[in-house]
Protein backbone atom coordinates (compact mmCIF):
# COMPACT_ATOMS: atom_id res chain seq x y z
CA UNK A 1 0.00 0.00 0.00
CA UNK A 2 1.30 3.56 -0.99
CA UNK A 3 2.10 6.20 1.84
CA UNK A 4 -0.63 8.17 0.64
CA UNK A 5 -3.59 5.59 0.64
CA UNK A 6 -1.78 4.09 4.16
CA UNK A 7 -2.10 8.00 5.51
CA UNK A 8 -5.39 8.16 3.61
CA UNK A 9 -7.12 4.69 5.80
CA UNK A 10 -5.56 5.77 8.34
CA UNK A 11 -6.92 9.07 8.82
CA UNK A 12 -10.41 8.10 7.66
CA UNK A 13 -10.35 5.13 10.82
CA UNK A 14 -9.54 7.70 13.01
CA UNK A 15 -12.33 9.96 12.26
CA UNK A 16 -15.02 7.03 12.12
CA UNK A 17 -13.29 4.97 15.55
CA UNK A 18 -12.37 7.66 17.19
CA UNK A 19 -15.35 10.45 17.60
CA UNK A 20 -14.57 11.44 20.99
CA UNK A 21 -11.21 13.05 19.48
CA UNK A 22 -12.56 16.79 19.29
CA UNK A 23 -9.73 18.23 17.60
CA UNK A 24 -9.64 17.58 13.32
CA UNK A 25 -6.75 16.97 11.32
CA UNK A 26 -5.28 20.62 9.61
CA UNK A 27 -3.99 20.16 5.89
CA UNK A 28 -0.84 21.93 6.95
CA UNK A 29 1.17 21.35 9.81
CA UNK A 30 2.85 24.35 11.67
CA UNK A 31 6.25 26.03 10.91
CA UNK A 32 9.06 25.65 13.85
CA UNK A 33 10.17 28.74 15.48
CA UNK A 34 13.20 28.90 13.75
CA UNK A 35 10.60 28.99 10.45
CA UNK A 36 8.41 31.73 11.30
CA UNK A 37 10.39 34.29 13.50
CA UNK A 38 13.67 34.73 11.35
CA UNK A 39 15.93 36.08 11.81
CA UNK A 40 14.30 37.19 15.06
CA UNK A 41 15.04 33.69 16.21
CA UNK A 42 18.86 33.25 15.16
CA UNK A 43 19.52 36.47 16.56
CA UNK A 44 18.48 35.58 20.09
CA UNK A 45 20.05 31.95 19.81
CA UNK A 46 23.02 33.49 18.79
CA UNK A 47 22.99 35.95 21.54
CA UNK A 48 22.54 33.24 24.17
CA UNK A 49 20.18 35.03 26.37
CA UNK A 50 18.84 31.82 27.99
CA UNK A 51 21.20 28.98 29.65
CA UNK A 52 18.97 26.69 27.59
CA UNK A 53 18.27 27.18 24.37
CA UNK A 54 15.20 25.36 24.27
CA UNK A 55 13.62 27.97 26.59
CA UNK A 56 13.36 30.37 23.48
CA UNK A 57 12.46 27.42 21.35
CA UNK A 58 9.10 27.00 23.65
CA UNK A 59 8.25 30.76 24.06
CA UNK A 60 5.06 32.30 23.09
CA UNK A 61 5.06 35.17 21.24
CA UNK A 62 2.99 37.95 22.34
CA UNK A 63 1.52 39.21 18.84
CA UNK A 64 1.57 37.83 15.02
CA UNK A 65 5.13 36.58 14.58
CA UNK A 66 5.61 38.74 11.12
CA UNK A 67 4.17 41.73 12.90
CA UNK A 68 6.48 40.76 15.78
CA UNK A 69 9.46 40.34 13.76
CA UNK A 70 8.78 43.65 11.62
CA UNK A 71 8.33 45.98 15.01
CA UNK A 72 12.17 43.86 16.24
CA UNK A 73 13.34 45.14 12.62
CA UNK A 74 11.85 48.85 13.32
CA UNK A 75 13.31 48.79 16.89
CA UNK A 76 16.88 47.53 16.43
CA UNK A 77 17.36 50.40 14.66
CA UNK A 78 16.72 52.68 17.73
CA UNK A 79 19.11 54.10 19.64
CA UNK A 80 19.24 52.26 23.32
CA UNK A 81 17.65 48.90 21.90
CA UNK A 82 18.38 46.21 23.80
CA UNK A 83 17.02 42.13 22.59
CA UNK A 84 16.79 41.21 25.98
CA UNK A 85 14.41 43.70 27.13
CA UNK A 86 12.79 43.14 23.39
CA UNK A 87 12.41 39.78 24.04
CA UNK A 88 11.12 40.02 27.99
CA UNK A 89 8.86 42.58 26.38
CA UNK A 90 7.21 40.29 23.48
CA UNK A 91 7.71 36.76 24.56
CA UNK A 92 6.05 34.95 27.62
CA UNK A 93 8.86 32.44 28.59
CA UNK A 94 7.83 28.97 29.86
CA UNK A 95 8.13 28.78 33.89
CA UNK A 96 9.96 26.87 35.91
CA UNK A 97 8.51 23.03 36.40
CA UNK A 98 7.96 22.91 40.08
CA UNK A 99 9.30 20.90 42.44
CA UNK A 100 7.80 18.30 44.29
CA UNK A 101 8.68 17.30 48.10
CA UNK A 102 7.24 13.69 48.73
CA UNK A 103 6.10 13.14 52.55
CA UNK A 104 8.64 12.13 54.78
CA UNK A 105 8.69 8.55 54.55
CA UNK A 106 7.15 8.10 51.15
CA UNK A 107 8.04 4.72 49.60
CA UNK A 108 9.17 4.64 46.22
CA UNK A 109 6.12 2.74 44.86
CA UNK A 110 3.83 5.70 46.85
CA UNK A 111 6.28 8.47 45.38
CA UNK A 112 5.71 7.68 42.09
CA UNK A 113 1.94 7.08 42.20
CA UNK A 114 1.47 10.28 43.58
CA UNK A 115 3.85 11.65 40.85
CA UNK A 116 1.25 11.16 38.07
CA UNK A 117 -0.84 13.59 38.41
CA UNK A 118 1.99 16.05 38.49
CA UNK A 119 3.26 14.87 35.09
CA UNK A 120 -0.19 15.05 33.27
CA UNK A 121 -1.23 18.03 31.27
CA UNK A 122 -3.94 18.79 28.83
CA UNK A 123 -3.72 20.60 25.96
CA UNK A 124 -6.62 20.56 23.79
CA UNK A 125 -6.02 23.84 22.41
CA UNK A 126 -2.75 25.52 22.64
CA UNK A 127 -1.62 28.97 20.99
CA UNK A 128 -0.93 29.08 17.40
CA UNK A 129 1.81 31.65 17.87
CA UNK A 130 3.55 28.79 19.85
CA UNK A 131 5.15 25.88 19.19
CA UNK A 132 3.08 23.25 21.22
CA UNK A 133 0.96 21.40 19.37
CA UNK A 134 -2.28 19.93 20.39
CA UNK A 135 -3.04 17.04 21.45
CA UNK A 136 -6.85 15.89 22.07
CA UNK A 137 -6.49 13.74 25.85
CA UNK A 138 -4.10 14.62 28.62
CA UNK A 139 -1.11 13.04 28.77
CA UNK A 140 2.09 12.16 30.77
CA UNK A 141 5.35 14.29 30.36
CA UNK A 142 8.84 13.46 31.09
CA UNK A 143 8.94 16.41 33.65
CA UNK A 144 11.97 19.04 33.53
CA UNK A 145 12.65 21.12 30.69
CA UNK A 146 11.13 18.62 29.22
CA UNK A 147 7.36 20.08 29.10
CA UNK A 148 5.71 18.22 26.25
CA UNK A 149 4.71 14.60 25.05
CA UNK A 150 7.46 12.46 24.58
CA UNK A 151 7.29 9.32 21.60
CA UNK A 152 9.55 6.65 22.49
CA UNK A 153 9.86 7.85 26.70
CA UNK A 154 6.04 7.21 26.79
CA UNK A 155 5.63 3.48 26.49
CA UNK A 156 7.75 3.02 29.32
CA UNK A 157 5.76 5.55 30.95
CA UNK A 158 2.99 3.54 30.19
CA UNK A 159 4.39 0.39 32.02
CA UNK A 160 4.25 2.58 34.77
CA UNK A 161 0.91 3.70 34.64
CA UNK A 162 -0.52 0.20 33.79
CA UNK A 163 1.03 -1.20 37.11
CA UNK A 164 -0.86 1.75 38.83
CA UNK A 165 -3.98 0.19 37.39
CA UNK A 166 -4.55 4.20 35.16
CA UNK A 167 -5.99 2.34 32.13
CA UNK A 168 -7.83 5.46 30.78
CA UNK A 169 -4.51 7.48 31.24
CA UNK A 170 -2.94 3.90 29.07
CA UNK A 171 -5.53 4.72 26.66
CA UNK A 172 -5.61 8.36 26.56
CA UNK A 173 -2.18 8.46 25.49
CA UNK A 174 -2.35 6.07 22.65
CA UNK A 175 -4.56 7.61 21.17
CA UNK A 176 -2.95 10.89 20.86
CA UNK A 177 0.06 8.96 19.13
CA UNK A 178 -2.90 7.49 16.86
CA UNK A 179 -4.03 10.31 16.10
CA UNK A 180 -0.60 12.58 15.23
CA UNK A 181 -0.67 9.63 12.42
CA UNK A 182 -4.03 10.68 11.10
CA UNK A 183 -2.90 14.41 11.63
CA UNK A 184 0.89 14.00 10.69
CA UNK A 185 1.31 10.61 9.18
CA UNK A 186 4.00 9.80 11.44
CA UNK A 187 4.29 10.27 15.57
CA UNK A 188 6.39 13.37 15.97
CA UNK A 189 10.04 13.53 18.10
CA UNK A 190 7.58 15.29 20.42
CA UNK A 191 4.50 17.40 20.19
CA UNK A 192 6.27 20.70 19.58
CA UNK A 193 6.35 22.08 15.84
CA UNK A 194 10.01 21.66 15.74
CA UNK A 195 9.89 18.18 15.98
CA UNK A 196 7.61 17.39 13.06
CA UNK A 197 10.63 16.53 10.84
CA UNK A 198 11.23 13.88 12.90
CA UNK A 199 9.81 10.70 14.50
CA UNK A 200 11.46 8.24 17.58
CA UNK A 201 11.44 5.18 17.48
CA UNK A 202 8.40 2.97 16.75
CA UNK A 203 7.33 1.86 20.20
CA UNK A 204 3.70 2.20 18.64
CA UNK A 205 3.02 -1.11 18.39
CA UNK A 206 4.22 -2.20 21.70
CA UNK A 207 2.25 0.38 23.22
CA UNK A 208 -0.95 -1.45 21.35
CA UNK A 209 0.30 -4.49 22.96
CA UNK A 210 0.35 -3.59 26.37
CA UNK A 211 -3.27 -1.82 25.77
CA UNK A 212 -4.25 -5.22 24.68
CA UNK A 213 -3.24 -6.90 27.28
CA UNK A 214 -6.14 -5.10 28.97
CA UNK A 215 -8.77 -4.95 26.42
CA UNK A 216 -7.91 -7.99 24.34
CA UNK A 217 -7.40 -8.19 20.36
CA UNK A 218 -10.05 -5.25 20.11
CA UNK A 219 -6.72 -2.97 20.41
CA UNK A 220 -5.36 -4.45 17.66
CA UNK A 221 -8.64 -4.11 15.68
CA UNK A 222 -9.00 -0.47 16.77
CA UNK A 223 -5.41 0.78 15.72
CA UNK A 224 -4.86 -1.09 12.76
CA UNK A 225 -4.72 1.76 10.13
CA UNK A 226 -2.78 3.37 12.22
CA UNK A 227 -0.08 0.68 12.64
CA UNK A 228 -0.05 0.56 9.07
CA UNK A 229 0.35 4.07 8.06
CA UNK A 230 3.42 4.23 10.93
CA UNK A 231 4.72 1.24 8.58
CA UNK A 232 4.15 3.50 5.41
CA UNK A 233 6.08 6.27 6.89
CA UNK A 234 9.43 4.34 7.69
CA UNK A 235 8.94 2.57 4.52
CA UNK A 236 8.41 5.48 2.20
CA UNK A 237 11.03 5.68 -0.26
CA UNK A 238 11.68 1.53 -0.32
CA UNK A 239 9.60 1.41 -3.78
CA UNK A 240 12.36 1.26 -6.64
CA UNK A 241 15.16 1.60 -4.78
CA UNK A 242 18.04 -0.25 -6.17
CA UNK A 243 20.57 -2.15 -3.95
CA UNK A 244 23.36 -0.42 -1.60
CA UNK A 245 21.14 2.48 -1.87
CA UNK A 246 19.27 4.77 0.66
CA UNK A 247 16.01 7.17 0.67
CA UNK A 248 14.78 8.54 3.66
CA UNK A 249 14.74 6.17 6.79
CA UNK A 250 14.84 3.03 4.12
CA UNK A 251 17.98 1.30 2.92
CA UNK A 252 18.28 -1.36 0.95
CA UNK A 253 21.31 -3.38 1.06
CA UNK A 254 23.57 -5.47 -1.22
CA UNK A 255 21.96 -8.61 -1.03
CA UNK A 256 18.38 -6.94 -1.74
CA UNK A 257 17.13 -7.04 2.20
CA UNK A 258 15.14 -3.70 3.11
CA UNK A 259 16.01 -2.36 6.53
CA UNK A 260 15.99 0.97 7.84
CA UNK A 261 18.08 3.58 9.24
CA UNK A 262 17.24 7.61 11.17
CA UNK A 263 17.13 10.40 9.30
CA UNK A 264 15.39 14.19 9.62
CA UNK A 265 13.20 15.85 6.85
CA UNK A 266 15.70 19.28 7.55
CA UNK A 267 18.98 19.40 7.05
CA UNK A 268 19.38 22.69 9.57
CA UNK A 269 20.49 23.32 13.26
CA UNK A 270 18.11 21.65 14.98
CA UNK A 271 15.44 24.00 16.90
CA UNK A 272 15.99 23.69 20.33
CA UNK A 273 19.95 23.28 20.06
CA UNK A 274 20.57 25.94 17.37
CA UNK A 275 23.85 27.40 18.26
CA UNK A 276 25.40 24.06 19.80
CA UNK A 277 24.90 22.52 15.94
CA UNK A 278 26.36 25.46 14.76
CA UNK A 279 29.36 25.26 16.70
CA UNK A 280 29.48 21.63 16.30
CA UNK A 281 29.05 21.80 12.11
CA UNK A 282 32.18 24.61 12.33
CA UNK A 283 34.42 21.46 14.14
CA UNK A 284 34.01 19.47 10.55
CA UNK A 285 35.30 21.76 7.98
CA UNK A 286 35.78 18.99 5.78
CA UNK A 287 32.03 18.13 5.72
CA UNK A 288 29.35 20.07 4.15
CA UNK A 289 27.83 22.07 7.59
CA UNK A 290 23.94 20.73 6.09
CA UNK A 291 25.09 16.85 6.44
CA UNK A 292 26.50 17.44 9.93
CA UNK A 293 22.72 19.13 10.86
CA UNK A 294 21.12 15.99 9.46
CA UNK A 295 23.58 13.63 11.49
CA UNK A 296 22.87 15.34 14.74
CA UNK A 297 19.00 15.34 13.84
CA UNK A 298 19.23 11.97 12.74
CA UNK A 299 20.22 11.10 16.13
CA UNK A 300 18.00 12.96 17.59
CA UNK A 301 15.06 10.82 16.16
CA UNK A 302 17.23 7.25 17.81
CA UNK A 303 16.54 8.93 21.06
CA UNK A 304 20.38 8.54 21.94
CA UNK A 305 21.35 12.16 21.56
CA UNK A 306 24.01 11.94 21.73
CA UNK A 307 26.56 8.45 21.76
CA UNK A 308 29.94 6.68 20.54
CA UNK A 309 27.41 4.44 18.68
CA UNK A 310 27.08 7.56 16.13
CA UNK A 311 30.46 8.90 15.97
CA UNK A 312 33.25 8.05 13.91
CA UNK A 313 35.62 9.08 16.49
CA UNK A 314 33.86 8.66 19.84
CA UNK A 315 35.52 11.99 21.30
CA UNK A 316 34.07 14.15 18.37
CA UNK A 317 30.70 14.75 18.10
CA UNK A 318 31.39 16.41 14.62
CA UNK A 319 32.40 13.24 13.56
CA UNK A 320 28.16 12.26 13.81
CA UNK A 321 27.04 9.87 10.60
CA UNK A 322 23.49 8.33 11.94
CA UNK A 323 22.64 8.56 8.36
CA UNK A 324 25.14 6.15 7.82
CA UNK A 325 24.34 2.97 10.05
CA UNK A 326 21.66 0.68 10.04
CA UNK A 327 20.78 0.10 13.91
CA UNK A 328 19.48 -3.11 15.20
CA UNK A 329 17.26 -1.83 17.68
CA UNK A 330 15.58 0.41 14.69
CA UNK A 331 15.28 -2.37 12.83
CA UNK A 332 14.12 -4.55 15.59
CA UNK A 333 11.25 -2.26 16.53
CA UNK A 334 10.43 -2.51 13.18
CA UNK A 335 9.89 -6.30 12.53
CA UNK A 336 8.09 -6.20 15.76
CA UNK A 337 5.76 -3.35 13.79
CA UNK A 338 5.24 -5.75 11.17
CA UNK A 339 4.63 -8.54 13.34
CA UNK A 340 1.93 -6.75 15.19
CA UNK A 341 0.16 -5.30 11.80
CA UNK A 342 -0.06 -9.02 10.64
CA UNK A 343 -1.80 -9.82 14.13
CA UNK A 344 -3.91 -6.96 14.01
CA UNK A 345 -4.60 -7.49 10.73
CA UNK A 346 -5.81 -11.59 11.30
CA UNK A 347 -7.81 -10.10 14.44
CA UNK A 348 -9.74 -8.22 11.48
CA UNK A 349 -10.09 -10.66 9.07
CA UNK A 350 -7.58 -9.15 6.46
CA UNK A 351 -6.12 -12.27 5.92
CA UNK A 352 -4.22 -11.21 2.89
CA UNK A 353 -2.69 -8.33 4.80
CA UNK A 354 -1.86 -10.71 7.49
CA UNK A 355 0.33 -12.60 5.21
CA UNK A 356 2.26 -9.75 3.58
CA UNK A 357 3.27 -8.44 6.57
CA UNK A 358 4.02 -12.17 8.23
CA UNK A 359 6.42 -12.29 5.42
CA UNK A 360 8.15 -8.56 5.65
CA UNK A 361 8.40 -9.46 9.60
CA UNK A 362 10.24 -12.87 8.16
CA UNK A 363 12.80 -11.11 5.78
CA UNK A 364 13.27 -8.63 8.06
CA UNK A 365 14.50 -11.14 10.82
CA UNK A 366 16.72 -12.95 8.57
CA UNK A 367 18.37 -9.59 7.27
CA UNK A 368 18.78 -8.89 10.70
CA UNK A 369 20.46 -12.08 11.80
CA UNK A 370 22.63 -12.05 8.60
CA UNK A 371 23.36 -8.25 8.46
CA UNK A 372 23.70 -7.13 12.17
CA UNK A 373 24.73 -10.07 14.24
CA UNK A 374 28.33 -10.12 14.62
CA UNK A 375 29.39 -13.63 14.53
CA UNK A 376 33.40 -13.21 15.73
CA UNK A 377 32.69 -11.58 18.70
CA UNK A 378 28.88 -13.07 19.70
CA UNK A 379 26.42 -9.92 20.07
CA UNK A 380 24.01 -7.48 17.75
CA UNK A 381 25.75 -4.39 16.31
CA UNK A 382 24.88 -1.95 14.01
CA UNK A 383 25.92 -1.77 10.74
CA UNK A 384 28.51 0.80 9.29
CA UNK A 385 26.96 1.04 5.69
CA UNK A 386 29.73 2.74 4.00
CA UNK A 387 32.34 -0.16 5.65
CA UNK A 388 29.69 -2.91 5.32
CA UNK A 389 30.63 -4.09 8.15
CA UNK A 390 29.46 -4.16 11.78
CA UNK A 391 30.35 -1.59 14.31
CA UNK A 392 32.76 -2.98 16.78
CA UNK A 393 31.62 -1.78 19.96
CA UNK A 394 29.03 -3.44 22.22
CA UNK A 395 26.21 -1.40 23.37
CA UNK A 396 22.82 -1.91 24.75
CA UNK A 397 20.83 -1.92 21.93
CA UNK A 398 22.28 -5.56 21.44
CA UNK A 399 19.34 -6.84 23.55
CA UNK A 400 16.60 -5.15 21.32
CA UNK A 401 16.45 -8.21 19.36
CA UNK A 402 16.21 -10.43 22.55
CA UNK A 403 13.84 -8.50 23.74
CA UNK A 404 11.14 -8.52 20.16
CA UNK A 405 11.99 -12.07 19.53
CA UNK A 406 14.72 -11.89 16.86
CA UNK A 407 17.35 -13.77 18.31
CA UNK A 408 17.65 -17.45 18.29
CA UNK A 409 18.50 -19.37 21.45
CA UNK A 410 22.36 -19.55 20.65
CA UNK A 411 22.73 -16.01 19.51
CA UNK A 412 20.51 -14.84 22.80
CA UNK A 413 23.19 -16.88 24.89
CA UNK A 414 26.00 -15.38 23.53
CA UNK A 415 24.99 -11.82 23.55
CA UNK A 416 23.80 -12.25 27.03
CA UNK A 417 27.60 -14.22 27.76
CA UNK A 418 29.03 -10.53 26.80
CA UNK A 419 26.49 -8.51 28.03
CA UNK A 420 27.39 -9.92 31.65
CA UNK A 421 30.79 -9.37 31.17
CA UNK A 422 31.14 -5.67 29.12
CA UNK A 423 27.73 -3.82 30.26
CA UNK A 424 26.62 -5.50 34.24
CA UNK A 425 27.88 -2.72 36.58
CA UNK A 426 26.92 -2.63 40.52
CA UNK A 427 24.08 0.00 39.40
CA UNK A 428 22.66 -1.41 36.80
CA UNK A 429 23.56 -2.00 33.22
CA UNK A 430 26.17 0.41 31.06
CA UNK A 431 24.76 1.92 27.68
CA UNK A 432 28.27 1.44 25.87
CA UNK A 433 31.71 1.03 27.10
CA UNK A 434 32.70 4.33 26.39
CA UNK A 435 32.88 7.02 28.30
CA UNK A 436 32.86 10.03 26.02
CA UNK A 437 30.96 13.16 27.96
CA UNK A 438 28.00 12.03 25.71
CA UNK A 439 25.07 11.42 27.76
CA UNK A 440 24.20 7.92 26.00
CA UNK A 441 27.35 6.43 27.01
CA UNK A 442 29.22 5.52 30.15
CA UNK A 443 29.20 5.34 33.21
CA UNK A 444 25.28 6.43 32.75
CA UNK A 445 22.57 3.89 32.43
CA UNK A 446 18.89 4.74 31.30
CA UNK A 447 15.83 2.93 32.66
CA UNK A 448 14.28 2.10 29.30
CA UNK A 449 17.64 0.11 28.43
CA UNK A 450 17.17 -1.63 31.88
CA UNK A 451 13.76 -2.84 31.14
CA UNK A 452 14.61 -3.84 27.33
CA UNK A 453 17.33 -5.72 29.08
CA UNK A 454 15.55 -7.75 31.97
CA UNK A 455 12.11 -8.42 29.80
CA UNK A 456 14.90 -9.39 27.02
CA UNK A 457 16.50 -11.53 28.81
CA UNK A 458 13.82 -13.11 30.97
CA UNK A 459 12.42 -14.09 27.51
CA UNK A 460 15.25 -16.23 26.51
CA UNK A 461 16.14 -17.99 29.90
CA UNK A 462 18.75 -15.58 31.28
CA UNK A 463 16.69 -15.31 34.29
CA UNK A 464 19.46 -14.83 36.51
CA UNK A 465 21.35 -12.22 34.82
CA UNK A 466 17.86 -10.35 34.25
CA UNK A 467 17.50 -10.71 37.47
CA UNK A 468 21.25 -9.13 38.44
CA UNK A 469 20.22 -6.23 35.59
CA UNK A 470 17.19 -5.54 37.35
CA UNK A 471 17.41 -5.58 40.83
CA UNK A 472 21.02 -3.69 41.08
CA UNK A 473 19.09 -0.75 39.08
CA UNK A 474 16.48 -0.49 41.46
CA UNK A 475 18.89 0.08 44.04
CA UNK A 476 20.05 2.91 42.44
CA UNK A 477 16.85 4.04 42.13
CA UNK A 478 16.45 3.85 45.58
CA UNK A 479 19.39 5.39 46.76
CA UNK A 480 19.04 8.63 44.75
CA UNK A 481 15.65 8.62 45.75
CA UNK A 482 16.46 8.50 49.61
CA UNK A 483 19.34 11.20 49.22
CA UNK A 484 17.79 13.60 47.01
CA UNK A 485 13.55 12.74 47.53
CA UNK A 486 13.31 12.06 43.07
CA UNK A 487 13.64 10.48 40.28
CA UNK A 488 16.20 11.64 37.70
CA UNK A 489 16.49 11.05 33.50
CA UNK A 490 19.24 8.83 33.93
CA UNK A 491 21.48 7.54 36.47
CA UNK A 492 25.68 6.68 36.73
CA UNK A 493 25.83 2.89 37.55
CA UNK A 494 29.75 1.98 37.96
CA UNK A 495 31.93 3.58 40.79
CA UNK A 496 29.93 5.99 42.44
CA UNK A 497 26.38 5.12 41.40
CA UNK A 498 23.87 8.23 41.85
CA UNK A 499 22.48 10.90 39.55
CA UNK A 500 23.96 10.78 35.90
CA UNK A 501 25.89 13.69 33.37
CA UNK A 502 26.88 14.42 30.43
CA UNK A 503 25.21 16.11 27.45
CA UNK A 504 23.56 18.94 26.48
CA UNK A 505 22.08 20.02 29.53
CA UNK A 506 21.65 19.74 33.17
CA UNK A 507 20.22 15.92 34.81
CA UNK A 508 16.39 16.49 34.95
CA UNK A 509 14.11 15.46 37.43
CA UNK A 510 11.06 13.93 36.73
CA UNK A 511 11.08 11.78 35.53
CA UNK A 512 8.54 9.71 32.84
CA UNK A 513 10.13 6.50 32.20
CA UNK A 514 12.07 6.09 35.47
CA UNK A 515 9.06 5.64 37.23
CA UNK A 516 7.25 3.60 34.42
CA UNK A 517 10.05 1.33 34.97
CA UNK A 518 10.92 1.22 38.45
CA UNK A 519 7.17 0.25 38.72
CA UNK A 520 7.44 -2.36 35.83
CA UNK A 521 10.23 -3.66 37.62
CA UNK A 522 8.94 -3.69 40.93
CA UNK A 523 6.20 -5.90 39.74
CA UNK A 524 8.57 -8.28 38.20
CA UNK A 525 11.03 -8.87 40.94
CA UNK A 526 9.74 -8.16 43.85
CA UNK A 527 7.17 -10.13 46.23
CA UNK A 528 3.83 -7.85 47.08
CA UNK A 529 4.04 -6.21 49.60
CA UNK A 530 7.91 -7.28 50.87
CA UNK A 531 11.07 -5.80 49.95
CA UNK A 532 12.92 -7.69 47.09
CA UNK A 533 15.13 -10.69 49.07
CA UNK A 534 18.26 -9.96 46.93
CA UNK A 535 18.05 -5.95 46.84
CA UNK A 536 18.17 -5.12 50.49
CA UNK A 537 16.79 -1.44 50.43
CA UNK A 538 14.32 -1.72 47.59
CA UNK A 539 10.50 -1.26 48.64
CA UNK A 540 7.61 -2.76 47.45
Amino acid sequence: MSTRAAFASALLFGLLSTPALALQPSTSPPSPPDQNWQPLFQQVQRAHLFPDQKTFADALPKSDPVALVAEWQRARTQPGFDLGTFVGEHFTLPGEAATYVPPAGQTLRAHIETLWPHLTRSTPDVDPNGSLLPLPKPYVVPGGRFREVYYWDSYFTLLGLASSGRWEQVRDMVDNFAWQLDQYGHIPNGNRSYYLSRSQPPFFSLMVDLLATHEGDAAYQRYLPQLRAEHAFWMRGSEGLAAGAARERVVRMNDGSLLNRYWDARAVPRTESWTDDLATAAKAPQRAPSQVYRDLRAGAESGWDFSSRWLVHPAELSSIHTTQIVPVDLNSLLFHLEKTVARAARASGERAVSRDFERMAKQRREAINALLWDERQGWYADRDMERGTPRPALTAAALFPLWLDVASPAQAKRTAQAVELQLLREGGLLTTTENTGQQWDAPNGWAPLQWVAVDGLQRYGQDGLARQVGVRFLRTVQRVYEREGKLVEKYVVEGEVGGGGGGEYPLQDGFGWSNGVALALLDRLCDPGRKCADAGDVDR
